[in-house]
């Protein structure tokens, strides 16, 4: 463990009268970090030599304040020798506390996270949204599980984690809680956060993530084929509860929206340009940042066909969303219905109006990010892979049909010359 020390006796002031005496502190300095208290002895600026870190002087009174200095230095020492033996982490604070005789309770891990959830929950709608409280109150709830399986007990002091912690974390996520490589990764990162606040607060002195690195895996977003969205939207669904969830799914396939921002669309959020077109104005929940979305001829359709909605004379609403929960479920008949083979999500519409809607029809990258409320171009660009994916299969199959068409091409060529040229 290379943790720089020192120690150093300084005056707290030396703009004071002559002859007035002033007191003395002790520092503590570990890895850059200081932390002091008054040693309860005064003397006279004029009398104090900092380059020595002692009093000048022969006099009597020197030499007792030099002997207590060295006595001081030496408990210190001794202090400091014990946490390397020990092998124990330490901080300027703690040296500081164990000088002084206080022995600080351990931070403790469940406890901290704890702490920080319920800071957390004050925040709601203000910095977080509601989805990323829940995800780190599943984080604790895992941490709380994995503490008293691996080690017996309630809980342990944040200074006890290091990389074998970290580590068996990841695999009790994917061995115990059936969680996939991302999403188990993704409950390490909330973890993450926790330890670094820990390291920020000097709870801890070395950060255990240092050597951990924490890779993704990259998964190919699905979406819906420019037919399968025309079936979608053209299949005619007499049940009340799928018909509406179709239609809040076509409505995010035509906007982007995703769908806790539909949710929380009201028609205040539905505004008029200067030339008169319709379009959706509203900050996204996630990230916060400002959307601008013209309304397409479907979407403005779906509106249309729910402005007499209860929901909507009130206000309340542009479209009567039911839960992400249900949704979800009802998606899953509805691709039944429609003989549609992959996993409908309220998500996927966020995706299928990122490719097939808008960049496969030649939008640019930079009004697409914009539109679906990206800060940064990189999660634009996945997309654009996908699309890019599209074109080579698509070439792929224009460049088998134009083999085949050569090699009849050939074949004629290779015909008798009689029956090419009979003259």
């Amino acid at each position: 463990m290379n943790t720089s020390f020192s120690v150093l006796f300084y005056l707290k002031s030396r703009k004071t009268d002559k002859g007035l005496k002033v007191p003395i502190y002790l520092r503590f300095t570990v890895n850059g970090k200081r932390s002091g208290l008054s040693i309860s002895r005064k003397i006279d600026p004029q009398k104090w030599d900092a380059r020595a870190n002692k009093a000048r002087g022969t006099s009597q009174e020197s030499k007792e304040l030099n002997i207590y200095l060295d006595k001081i230095r030496s408990r210190v020492n001794k202090i400091h020798e014990k946490l390397i033996e020990e092998n124990e982490p330490y901080t300027a604070q703690d040296l500081k506390n164990l000088y002084a005789g206080k022995k600080e309770k351990p931070k403790m891990l469940v406890e901290v996270f704890d702490a920080h959830n319920k800071q957390m929950e004050k925040l709601i709608d203000i910095e977080f949204a509601l989805g990323t409280f829940k995800r780190y109150f599943t984080t604790r709830n895992h941490i709380y599980e994995y503490v008293k399986e691996a080690y017996g007990r309630e809980d342990i002091p944040v200074q006890d984690v290091n990389l074998k912690f970290i580590r068996g974390f990841e695999y009790f996520l994917k061995e115990k809680k059936g969680c996939n490589h991302n999403s188990s990764l993704k409950y390490v990162n909330n973890f993450k956060k926790i330890i670094r606040m820990a390291v920020g607060n000097e709870w801890i002195t070395k950060d255990p993530f240092y050597n951990y690195k924490i890779k993704f895996k990259t998964v190919e977003r699905e979406f819906l084929s420019k037919e399968e969205l025309k079936t979608l939207t053209e299949r005619e669904i007499k049940w009340e509860r799928l018909a509406v969830v179709r239609d809040m799914f076509v409505f995010c396939c035509y906007t982007g929206l995703a769908y806790v921002d539909i949710q929380k669309l009201t028609p205040d959020n539905i505004v008029r340009d200067i030339d008169g077109n319709l379009f959706i104005q509203a900050k996204r929940t996630k990230t916060k940042t400002k959307l601008v979305i013209p309304l397409l001829s479907p979407a403005l359709s779906i509106l249309n066909k729910y402005e007499d909605h209860p929901k909507v004379l009130n206000g309340d609403c542009v479209l009567p969303v039911l839960s992400n929960q249900k949704s979800n479920a009802y998606l899953k008949e509805i691709a039944l219905l429609c003989g549609i083979h992959k996993n409908l999500t309220t998500h996927l519409a966020r995706h299928t109006f990122a490719t097939t809607v808008t960049l496969t029809n030649g939008v640019p990258l930079e009004t697409v990010g914009k539109m679906l409320g990206h800060k940064n171009l990189r999660t634009t660009q996945h997309y654009a892979k996908i699309i890019d994916r599209k074109v080579n299969e698509d070439m792929k199959v224009l460049s088998e049909k134009l083999a085949k068409e050569e090699n009849f091409s050939s074949k004629m060529n290779k015909q008798p010359k009689s029956l090419l040229n009979p003259y």
